[in-house]
Parts: C-alpha cells; sequence; structure tokens
C-alpha cells in the first residue's frame, strides 16, 4: 500500500487531495477515513489503497500513519505561566459573580472583555 501526505482537505465538502511519496495525486473523499476521523490536517502521513475511479485515481481503506505536530501545542505557554493567568482569571470571575449575586450583570464592554478572555484562555488550555 502506498503513503503520501494530505495536501488538503475539506470537511464541510467532504474530500481533499493526498500526494503520494512518488508525487501522484490521490482523490480523498471522507467515506474513505477511519471511523475515528472525521477530517484531517494538511500534512497528515497516511498510508492507504488505490482505486481508479471516474476521473482518476481515489484513496481506499486510509489509515493515518502519523498526524503533523501541534503548532498550537509547540507555541501554547509553559504551565506555570497559565497557573497565574489561571488565579487571574478566577479572581476576575470571582468579581464577576458577586455582582450576579447583587443582581447586576457586567457591563456590556466588561462582559465582552470577560468573555474573551475566558475564550482566549480556554483556548491556550486546549491547545
Amino acid at each position: 500500500m502506498p503513503f503520501g501526505k494530505v495536501k488538503w482537505f475539506d470537511a464541510d465538502r467532504g474530500f481533499g487531495f493526498l500526494s503520494t511519496d512518488d508525487g501522484r495525486e490521490v482523490f480523498l473523499h471522507a467515506s474513505a477515513l477511519p471511523a475515528d476521523h472525521k477530517e484531517v490536517k494538511p500534512g497528515t502521513r497516511m498510508e492507504f489503497g488505490i482505486a481508479d475511479g471516474k476521473r482518476g485515481a481515489q484513496a481506499l481503506s486510509v489509515r493515518v500513519v502519523d498526524a503533523p505536530p501541534s503548532v498550537a501545542r509547540a507555541a501554547r505557554k509553559p504551565a506555570e505561566d497559565m497557573a497565574a493567568i489561571t488565579e487571574d482569571l478566577i479572581k476576575v470571575l470571582d468579581q464577576v459573580s458577586n455582582g450576579l449575586r447583587r443582581g447586576r450583570y457586567p457591563e456590556k464592554g466588561s462582559a465582552t472583555k470577560v468573555a474573551s478572555l475566558l475564550r482566549r484562555v480556554a483556548d491556550d488550555l486546549d491547545a
């Protein structure tokens, strides 16, 4: 079975293309992906069978060999820094909570800042 890498894959459209080690382009349909993969990122190394389809080579029985390294994971903050950020976030949320107990929502601008802070910290933790 040949090996190759994902050139691109559009999960919304359900297809993409692989580039084999010998330079051929192979069509990749979402139905050929393993059950635990709904999409794949460019650079993901795969092993697959090839069948001749109506429009050229098509990948069958795809197996993910190894995923590309996560850029976000490599660039994420050290755990010690995230600990300090999380503690500061807890203080901010405690202030918001105290206001809510008194029946007051945060002002529009303040609420937007807290929400974006929560999203940013969640993204850093999830990377």
